[in-house]
């Protein structure tokens, strides 16, 4: 019999590329899988190669949410036949390692940012407080833990005096069979793309002034597509500014479906404000998916996106959030063919280092390693 490993998340596991990579390379390290997270009204159907619990909850954020979610995983933990208990971010760890020590089951920590200091938490300092005592007790006690980029694994190295790995989220190499026409997918045929993705669309990432910046553009189209806090936001601007004709809102879908979009679009955006030790840190898994669909990217020059754009020279900076200055970079851009297909072309250069058959040996020796 093979040994089991439970994959731990929060979320309802749909367009979470990172753990299902996470559990494609389990099984090939011989490992029966099972992935466990929530269950929403809004949650897309999934089909996985592996067995997938999602559990309906009664509290949908705050306190009682995180409160709920570790009780009834510890709960499912401490019964389960299991070998490797897989913890995704903060907010599963509580109740996977309690029920690691009790049963004396393997943890491996993945931690998919710099959690403590996103901007939802930093501006509720009691709430922050908690959750730093939470991670300060509990780090220190980890001995297998992985993060996204080298930057964030420096951090908490320093900080805990422990070993992190450097596994980044990037993209397993797909080509769709067919590539769909903007007409199939509803976009214009005559005008720029502009594509801004994700399921964490939210405050300080950019999006407000990006849409803003579409009074000033023509002929040019914003592709918003995913999901995220500041979503109802944007919305209310597109209908204050009469911008409907410019701003293109679809829901988070599947990967082989997103990346149609992606493909189909101009010029990726990854445009995430300088405000907190999070983001200064992050490396967003959106700027792979736009190396992998050979576009450009529009960045605002964070720590760990300058590396690589710089690296390949396969993008473009911002240097404020003015909306006026985003147009004008904007424009800037398309106005400059032989430098845009100059950059389009390097895309397909870095493709070939930054994929994620590479990245998983990573994965792969820390799971195997005894």
């Amino acid at each position: 019999m093979p040994k089991t490993a439970i994959v731990c998340v929060t979320n309802d596991l749909s367009t979470d590329q990172r753990v299902h990579k996470t559990c494609l390379t389990l099984q090939k390290c011989g490992y029966w899988v099972i992935e466990t997270g929530r269950l929403l009204p809004e949650s897309l159907p999934l089909e996985r190669p592996y067995f997938v619990i999602r559990k309906k909850l009664w509290f949908r954020k705050g306190p009682q949410f995180y409160a709920e979610f570790n009780i009834r995983l510890f709960l499912y933990l401490m019964t389960a036949e299991v070998d490797l208990i897989f913890a995704n971010d903060l907010d599963t760890l509580p109740a996977a390692y309690l029920a690691a020590k009790l049963r004396k089951k393997r943890l491996i920590y993945d931690t998919h940012e710099y959690f403590t200091e996103t901007p939802e938490l930093i501006t509720r300092p009691r709430v922050q407080a908690v959750w730093k005592k939470i991670e300060n007790y509990l780090f220190p006690k980890l001995t297998d833990i992985l993060t996204v980029n080298a930057s964030i694994a420096k951090l908490y190295s320093v900080k805990f005096n422990k070993k992190v790995y450097v596994s980044r989220n990037i993209p397993p190499t797909f080509k769709p069979e067919r590539l769909k026409t903007r007409t199939e997918l509803g976009l214009p045929e005559d005008k720029k793309i502009l594509i801004l993705q994700g399921t964490g669309i939210n405050i300080q990432r950019g999006a407000e002034e990006t849409v803003l910046s579409m009074q000033y553009l023509e002929n040019i189209v914003l592709l918003i597509v995913g999901s995220g806090d500041v979503i109802p936001t944007l919305k209310k601007m597109v209908e204050d500014h009469k911008l409907h004709h410019k701003v293109i809102f679809k829901a988070k879908m599947p990967f082989t479906e997103l990346r149609q979009y992606t493909m189909n679009s101009d010029l990726g955006l990854a445009i995430d404000k300088d405000t907190n030790l999070n983001y200064h840190f992050s490396l967003p898994n959106k700027l792979f998916d736009y190396i992998h669909s050979g576009i450009p990217t529009l960045s605002s020059g964070l720590i760990e996106l300058k590396q690589i754009i710089d690296r390949f020279d396969i993008g473009y900076y911002i240097q404020n959030h003015d909306p006026k200055h985003i147009a004008s970079v904007i424009e800037s851009i398309f106005s400059d063919n032989e430098r845009y297909n100059t950059v389009k072309q390097n895309t397909f250069k870095a493709k070939e280092e930054l994929s994620w058959e590479n990245e998983e040996k990573v994965l792969t020796g820390v799971i195997r390693t005894p």
